[in-house]
Order: structure tokens, then sequence, then C-alpha cells
């Protein structure tokens, strides 16, 4: 995906990842009731167990300990692969993966590798820069810091007296924890790492300011990111008054748009899902909105896999609800497969030349005029 996007949007693209999983779950209600029976929620692996049994609900400590066994093998196997020059582009036809084939973009994808291989041949015939076959290939990582105990335990002060979260680059948190005066937010003005707050429709202007100034009191760039998700329905209510507020108090946040957990919808046979088609609708509409007042949309959240998984309804193979349960693997929210996710991507590029070609086009009209 991220080749996609260096290639079609010509910037450098910043990887950012929850990829050993999510291991902690915000849950709206204390308890589950099936058939009369109440358990505890399921709260993530950290905490307890998904099946629906009593001893497997019981929160246990000892699974912080497996947690963070399973993250270290996972970041451990990530470093690997990027010490090994797996992002090398002399490499390229290695990324030719099994998914790529079956995707209706392959074609397109394709194009793009030798584009870039062509770019790469006359590079090194005009022996400008042999060193340029290796990408930019740091891989960053991110999560939710919703269980504190597990974060406080990674956190440690470096030698200029500030502290820092170790269990992540980016930690987040999401409006069910970002209350003025919570613990959750209190810990995050205290560390050093560059941190984000999910904003969602029950966020309004006056609360980002105070979140904005609590978590980021100096207005560092790069310090604060704010990651929307309204749902494709809300957005067009409720982004705008967020970013002029943001622009009159002169704050440099960075704006983020989760397109995904705003439109988690559930279906008739009761599986958790979301649509492609409101997806996309969302992301254009931000694009096009921090356009339009003159604001910049510097990043997309997305929850995806490379397995060919059948969770998200929708994309150019046509999932319906039928397919959901040939290949619903996730225990916590549904993910895009791989062919959906380099869709995705491909999506992204069009959109930002077609509000550029847009652009472009008022600024003419209004030469001319």
């Amino acid at each position: 995906m991220s080749l996609v996007l260096v290639h079609g949007l010509n910037k450098p693209v910043i990887k950012i990842g929850r990829m050993a999983g999510q291991y902690a779950k915000p849950r709206s209600t204390a308890t589950e009731t099936i058939d009369g029976i109440s358990l505890p929620s399921y709260r993530g692996d950290l905490i307890n167990g998904a099946p629906f049994e009593r001893n497997t609900r019981q929160p246990d400590p000892r699974r912080l300990l497996k947690g963070y066994s399973f993250a270290s093998l996972t970041l451990n196997y990530i470093r690997t692969l990027v010490e090994n020059k797996f992002a090398d582009f002399s490499k390229m036809d290695s990324w030719d993966l099994d998914f790529v084939s079956h995707s209706p973009f392959a074609d397109e994808y394709h194009q793009i590798l030798a584009q870039i291989q062509n770019s790469l041949s006359l590079i090194e015939n005009l022996s400008i820069n042999q060193s340029a076959h290796s990408i930019k290939d740091k891989v960053y990582t991110c999560h939710e810091a919703l269980h504190l105990h597990y974060e406080q335990a990674l956190t440690r002060q470096d030698d200029s007296g500030q502290w820092y979260n170790l269990s992540t680059h980016l930690p987040w948190i999401g409006m069910r924890t970002a209350q003025l005066n919570s613990a959750h937010v209190e810990y995050m003005r205290g560390i050093a790492n560059p941190v984000a707050v999910k904003i969602s429709a029950a966020c309004n202007p006056e609360q980002l300011i105070q979140l904005c100034k609590k978590l980021d009191p100096d207005n560092t760039p790069g310090r604060l990111l704010l990651i929307t998700r309204f749902g494709n329905q809300k957005i067009a209510e409720h982004l705008p008054p967020l970013i002029k507020a943001i622009q009159a108090e002169g704050r440099q946040p960075l704006w983020c748009c989760d397109p995904m957990h705003g439109n988690t919808s559930v279906t008739s046979q009761g599986v958790k899902t979301r649509r492609f088609d409101a997806i996309i609708d969302e992301l254009t509409q931000a694009f096009t909105i921090h356009r339009q007042l003159d604001s910049h949309l510097g990043g997309v959240h997305f929850e995806l896999t490379g397995e060919h998984v059948t969770e998200c309804i929708g994309g150019a193979r046509g999932l319906t609800e039928l397919d959901l349960k040939r290949a619903y693997k996730s225990l916590v929210d549904p993910r895009l497969n791989a062919d959906q996710s380099l869709e995705m991507a491909m999506r992204i590029v069009r959109l930002n030349q077609q509000l550029s070609q847009a652009s472009s086009a008022d600024a003419h009209n209004q030469s001319v005029g």
C-alpha cells in the first residue's frame, strides 16, 4: 500500500502499524448476557478470553506477560524482515504476493512496479546514486493505550528526564477514555511520545481545544495526532466545526481519517461488518472537507490484514453478507482483506488526483474571472 501511495502521491509515506493485534478492547458494558447467563465482557486477550465460558471470561493478570511475549515475537519478526532488506527495490518481484493475482487492480499494480524499475534503471545508467535501490523501510508501531497497567510498566525515563512509553512509538486514546480528568489523559500528558486521540461525533469543539491544550500545551508540530472517526453519515456535520476551532486557536495537530470505526454495522445474522462503499465515502468526504477549509488531511487509519479474510462487505470483488461466514477470523473488529487494502490505496491516489485537478480548474477559473 505504501508503495502505491508513494508512487501515486509523490510524497514520502510514514508506515505505522498495530501489527501484533488488538490485545485490549474497550467495551461499553461490563457484562455480556447470552441465554439468560451473564458473564464479564470480553475485553481483549490481555485481560480475558473470547469464548463465552465462565473460566475464560475471568480476568487473568498472567495474560499481560503472554501478550507482551507475543508482541515481542511479532515485532522481532518485523525487525528481521526490515534488516534483511525485505523492501529492497532490487527484489521487487518478491513483492508480487499471491493476493495481487486475485485483485482487479493487478494490472495497474504491475504497471507501477514496471515504472519504478524503469526509473531505477535510468538512475543506475546515469550513475547518479548507486544506493537508490533501498526504500525508506522504517516501520513504526502504534496501539491504543487502553490498559494503563501494561503501558505504565513499559514507561521509562531517559537521560534528559523525559518519560517515554517504550511499548510503542505512537500510543492513542479513544473517546471513552479522553475525558479531561481521566487517568488516560493524565498519563498521555506526561509522556514525550507523539500521541493521538480518536475523535468521534461525541466530541465538541470546546472539548477538542481543551484536549489539545492539555496533551500539547506548547503546540508542538508532530506532538499530537487527531484521528477522526465519524461515519459517512455524520462527518459532514461534525468535522468542519472541529477544523475551524483548531484553526481559530492556531493549533498545529496532524489530522488523520479513520473511516473504519464509524462505519461498523451488524448484519441480519448478527455479524459485525463494515461496508467498503461507506468507508470510501467517509474518506472522500474527509479529503474534500479539509481541502475546502484550507486544512490538510495528513494520514489515513485502516484495519487490514494480508490474509484472504471475508470480514468487510464490498470492494471490487463484491463480497456480500453471505461471504462473511466463509473466512471471518477477527475476534475484535472486521478488517479489510488484501484485495480491499490494495484497492483502497489505488482509490486514495485517484481521489487525490481528482481533487488536485478540481483545485487547479477552480484556480484557473478565478484567475480568468
